[in-house]
């Protein structure tokens, strides 16, 4: 499995963005998720959804400011997001997994390369 990420760029805070990641390879029936990093921290958890987009979560800290869905049919995972702050400031990215839904980085054997989000205030 082969992701990439896209949609990255700067925004004003409370402003809105939006993600996507591309999957190509086998990917029927995984469990995509994004997570991110900023500089000088470990690489947090942000959303996750299934194969049927009927089970999703979100972190704590973009609850009800972050939406994750995905458009199976065509590889594609999107997060959608809004009244960005200057803390949502990260590398984005997104991961595969073929394994059970998790909110843990090491459960996700696929990444793509990333993609950078700024916030500026």
């Amino acid at each position: 499995v082969q992701l990439q990420a896209s949609g990255g760029g700067l925004v004003q805070a409370g402003g809105s963005l939006a993600l996507t990641c591309t999957a190509s390879g086998n990917s029927r029936g995984n469990v995509m998720a994004w997570f991110r990093q900023a500089p000088g921290k470990d690489r947090e958890f942000v959303a996750t959804i299934n194969w049927g987009g009927g089970d999703q979560y979100c972190g704590d800290s973009v609850k009800g400011r972050f939406t994750i869905s995905r458009e199976s049919a065509k590889n594609q995972v999107y997060l959608q997001m809004k009244s960005l702050k200057p803390e949502d400031a990260a590398v984005y990215y997104c991961a595969a997994t073929f394994r059970c839904m998790s909110f843990t980085e090491s459960d996700f054997p696929y990444w793509g390369q990333g993609t950078q989000v700024t916030v500026s205030s």
